[in-house]
């Protein structure tokens, strides 16, 4: 993948000044660091080849000098320190609320491919690694080559040959260096990937525990984790391998450089063209030129763990949403409510079977309407359409006689109302998630509406009234008190378009009973579209639509499709006889 340099870069700006200074900072601590063996130097070649007298005097000075130093260091190492990562964690942030809002405005198609574990590795994991890189980067390379450069420059001035000897050895090192990083990029990316299935695999079985439980498929879910997480570790070792490697060769080259300083300055301390002070300055000077040589293993890790998460966070932020707005969308200022398909056709990518051809279909404001047919038919695929949760392949989508396509999605969205029949409440309370169907609702707004869905009543019975936490998805309550809340949402909502999306399906008798009756009231003076599964719930539907085959075989009232013992008739009476 093509690396975006100016797009990595780009986060750098709203911290430019402060980043500036903390560069600074590193850069001024690596230059005084230098000092230190020259100071050195100065007292074992000068101090102590004068007298005793003067010796003690300029040792002392040269002492309080190296104490005002670190004084100075440490002030602004803190300052690189504290600031550096305070830059990092505020670019993590922005990164984070940057791949978060994009991933609300990324279409159904798109996770219909993607894993909820693997996308949530790419929001924390994956950023954090990022803000490391943005905020240790820079400053240790610039630490490093900093030292590394004043380090080869003085070691010229004291004895460039033996200076050029150990330079010989780094471009050796660069070149092992490139090699294995791409060995360890590859090994990263890979261990991203894994550690991604197994968020996904913990997300999936801890959301559906008590299915698992239910069935007694613990083992079951222990040796699916098991495998993700075995897969995960032999990527892990593949990666320590290429760094045992790397570090491990780095570290005898090392070697062989302070191997070489001293037998080379011993036999010039023998020729008498290196003096001992030189040679010990030249020892302390080659552990700067090696300390960045040292480091560069976790160097090359920590910016290659940061890359590797960049390019998977501009994947997504690259990921285009199927569904958005046209450059001239339109709003409709009184939606009535009439819906329309024409000659529509759709499938949900190219290597499946169209869900329907040529389907058409004209819906009255204020008119219910059901749409009944086999499992898999496409009823819900239907409705989908009308909110733009997918586009039509072909033909058109018709709200008041404006095309989906040219409207403004929110205020599209905002005129319908869905319920479905898997409820999701959020954690929070009850008065949080009925506010979420219009969160500028007030108190009284929102106890109105769960008033109207049958809702009240059992609310107020719970410890905490409105105030009530109800657990992750509404754990703590029923599937019937779920639905009522869900309805209550919507009522709040107040939306002209109603889908309800086989609401009461999953329901017990009693609970059907309250729930079919605060959705008729939710009914009242709206556009509806039911899809039923129970056929026994649309009886007093305005018209049946049913589907079959990708098209409509049939349309009319129940009572009708009954006496013309169509398909209709069949899929009753096969429902009567297993309900019988």
């Amino acid at each position: 993948m093509h690396f975006p340099v100016k797009k990595f870069l780009s986060y750098y700006k709203p911290y430019f000044r402060m980043f500036m200074v903390v560069l600074a900072c590193a850069l001024i601590t690596s230059s005084l660091t230098l000092a230190f063996p020259l100071l050195v130097r100065y007292v074992t070649k000068d101090v102590l080849e004068g007298g005793v007298s003067t010796a003690i005097v300029d040792v002392l000075w040269i002492g309080g000098l190296m104490i005002v130093l670190v004084i100075v260091q440490n002030i602004l190492n803190y300052v690189v320190d504290y600031k550096g990562h305070e830059i990092g964690a505020r670019m993590e942030s922005d990164m984070r609320s940057e791949l978060f809002s994009h991933l609300q405005k990324l279409s159904f198609s798109f996770y219909d491919k993607q894993k909820t574990g693997r996308l949530m590795t790419r929001v924390t994991n994956d950023l954090l690694l990022i803000s490391e890189l943005y905020h240790h980067g820079p400053e240790d390379y610039v630490k490093y080559l900093v030292r590394f450069l004043g380090a080869f420059v003085i070691l010229l001035f004291i004895n460039a040959p033996l200076t050029i000897i150990v330079f010989c050895f780094f471009p050796v090192l660069g070149f092992f260096s490139l090699y294995f990083n791409k060995r360890l990029n590859k090994a990263l990316t890979d261990n991203k990937e894994r550690i991604g299935d197994i968020n996904a695999q913990v997300e999936d079985t801890l959301s559906g525990i008590r299915v698992v439980q239910s069935f007694g498929n613990e083992a079951l879910e222990i040796n699916k984790f098991n495998r993700e997480n075995h897969r995960f570790l032999e990527s892990r070792k593949g990666t320590y391998k290429a760094e045992a490697y790397f570090y491990n060769w780095t570290e005898a080259f090392i070697q062989m450089i302070t191997i070489t300083v001293v037998i080379a300055g011993t036999i010039q301390i023998v020729n008498a063209s290196l003096d001992l002070p030189d040679l010990i300055t030249f020892l302390l000077y080659i552990g700067f030129m090696v300390e960045p040589i040292q480091r560069l293993t976790h160097m090359s890790t920590q910016f290659q763990e940061g890359i590797t998460g960049f390019q998977r966070f501009i994947e997504i932020m690259n990921t285009e949403p199927d569904i958005r707005n046209a450059p001239d969308s339109k709003a409709i200022p009184l939606v009535e409510g009439r819906i329309e398909f024409r000659n529509v056709s759709f499938h949900y990518d190219s290597f499946t079977q169209p869900v329907f051809e040529h389907l058409s279909l004209d819906i009255h404001p204020g008119e219910y309407v059901a749409i009944v047919g086999p499992s898999g038919v496409g009823k819900t695929t239907l409705s989908s359409l009308i909110p733009r949760f997918y586009d039509a392949a072909a033909g058109g989508i018709f709200v008041d006689g404006a095309n989906v396509k040219d409207l403004d999605l929110k205020l599209l969205r905002n005129n319908i109302g869905i319920v479905h029949q898997d409820v999701y409440l959020f954690s929070g309370t009850v008065m949080e998630n009925i506010r979420y169907g219009h969160p500028g609702g007030t108190d009284e707004e929102v106890m109105t509406a769960a008033k109207r869905a049958n809702a009240h009543e059992f609310i107020t019975r719970l410890p905490h009234g409105y105030h009530s936490e109800i657990g992750q998805r509404g754990v703590r309550l029923s599937g019937g008190q779920k639905q009522r809340l869900s309805i209550a949402r919507v009522f709040l909502k107040n939306p002209p378009i109603l889908i309800l999306d086989e609401a009461t399906s999953a329901l017990d008798n009693e609970s059907e009973s309250i729930v079919k009756e605060s959705l008729e009231c939710l009914a009242k003076g709206r556009t509806t579209l039911v899809i039923a599964h129970r056929l026994s719930t649309i009886r007093n539907a305005g018209r049946i639509i049913v589907l079959s085959g990708g098209r409509i075989v049939e349309e009319g009232t129940h009572e009708a499709l009954l006496e013309r013992d169509g398909p209709y008739s069949q899929l009753y009476s096969r429902q009567f006889e297993v309900l019988r």
